[in-house]
């Protein structure tokens, strides 16, 4: 055994063998690796479009072949891939769609790709369209091996479902309306992420989302992208500012539909691939199916409206956020809409549209730099609203200069000067004063 470093990163020349195999319509495949270092030196590995033996591990990830075999040869390297450190090299996370692949584009030639394989409800209906579904890790791979480059897949299903799924269903389950988004790009996938960047020897992380990094009173800020429809910033607001010198945007600059056009002139065959799905682990799937078939018990209680009187019956207190207004089930003079999901007495609220009016909002979270007054957006489809910000010792507290209804715990508040994100936190409770 040797010990070798470079440039502040140590690995240990060890000889390890490593095995994957996949499976689709009753075909398999396997590949079975023996690694010095950093290096294959034995090979059992049929279908593939050339011998491994020899190649480092960069290397064998851009050898192609017949899509069970390279599918095959991605989940032997997945666990053990590493690289030297390559000044310049980027690792760019590849979700299978022309966002990711045009960040690809624009980072080549020293460029690894990377797929995060992340769980899906296997009972959902549309798993295709889903950016992390087997089809998307093959589009992906596909995109990086048409331009020669190396691409890794990382199977972290598991890893995702105990940090993301899960408290998404504990969340519905005590009242909240949880966003899997934010916490899986505040914490889980950006942390995977840089990590792999690093085992990779690249310098940073280049993703296809639509927003931007730049200095704001002094700091390396995170701020919208320059097209409005699609900004992303909102869903990236929880990523510590401190990681941001590390990752790079490179689609923040421009509109979709210089994204495509893009990747139309350079052939790819992701130009015109469909949008991937927002909460991807639903597989197309409505929320409410999803959280009855995964626990969240359906039990009947009382709707009632402001003043306690029960007008209506419910299957599950989860089932209900507040704003809504269609699905109910309450006939009324005037539209009605929920203000509150009470999990401790399984109890849904409603009322008439004033009574959603909230002025006052605590969330648990930070403030990346000091700030009096900012832009507050509540929901991600939601408009900004002006707020004064008070520091509190777990996050922040605002007071809205005009009231902001279907504010709902569990959901994110993030807070804009100009077009900087200067903080982020978990809504925990709101009030109309």
């Amino acid at each position: 055994m040797a010990r070798g470093q470079t440039a502040g990163w140590s690995y240990l020349l060890l000889m390890i063998e490593s095995f994957g195999d996949s499976t689709r319509d009753g075909e398999w495949a396997a590949v079975r690796l023996r690694v010095d270092g950093d290096r294959v030196v034995e090979a059992d590995a049929p279908g593939l479009d050339r011998a491994l033996v020899g190649l480092t591990l960069l290397e064998a990830a851009a050898v192609g072949g017949e899509t069970l075999a390279a599918d095959a040869l991605a989940n032997a390297l997945g666990p053990i891939f590493r690289a030297e450190p390559s000044a310049g090299r980027t690792a760019v996370a590849m979700s299978g769609g022309v966002d990711s692949a045009v960040a690809l584009l624009r980072a080549a030639p020293n460029a690894v790709g990377v797929t995060l394989r992340l769980w899906l409800d296997p009972d959902g209906p549309d798993a295709e369209r889903a950016c992390c579904s087997p089809e998307a890790v093959i589009a992906a791979r596909a995109t990086c091996h048409r331009l020669g480059l190396p691409h890794v897949t990382l199977d972290l299903r598991e890893e995702f479902r105990r940090a993301v799924v899960t408290p998404f269903v504990r969340g519905y389950a005590r009242g909240e309306t949880p966003n899997p988004c934010i916490r899986c790009n505040g914490g889980f996938r950006f942390a995977e992420l840089l990590a792999f960047a690093q085992r990779a020897g690249c310098d940073r992380l280049a993703t296809g989302h639509y927003a931007r990094i730049a200095e704001h009173r002094g700091r390396t800020l995170l701020h919208r992208g320059a097209d409005p429809r699609k900004d992303q910033s909102y869903m990236l607001a929880r990523i510590d500012p401190r990681k941001l010198g590390r990752i790079w945007f490179p689609l923040g600059e421009q509109d979709k539909e210089a994204t495509r056009d893009e990747a139309g002139r350079a052939g790819l065959a992701v130009a015109h691939r469909a949008e991937s799905q927002e909460a991807c682990f639903l597989a197309g799937d409505d929320y409410r199916s999803f959280l009855a078939r995964h626990g969240v018990e359906a039990r009947a209680g009382a709707i009632v409206d402001t003043a306690g009187v029960r007008v209506g019956t419910h299957a599950g207190h989860w089932a209900f956020t507040p704003g809504q207004r269609k699905g109910i089930g309450v006939s009324a003079a005037r539209p009605l809409y929920v203000l509150q999901s009470d999990a401790r007495t399984n109890t849904v609220v409603v009322g008439e549209r004033d009574a959603l009016a909230q002025r006052r909002v605590v969330a648990r979270g930070a403030l990346y730099v000091d700030v009096a007054h900012a832009d507050a957006k509540l929901r991600y489809r939601s408009d900004c609203v002006p707020a004064a910000v008070t520091r509190t010792p777990g996050g922040f507290e605002l007071a809205l200069e005009e009231p902001s209804y279907g504010v709902a715990p569990g959901q994110a508040a993030v807070l804009y000067e100009g077009d900087a994100v200067v903080g982020c936190g978990l809504i925990s409770s709101a009030s109309c004063n």
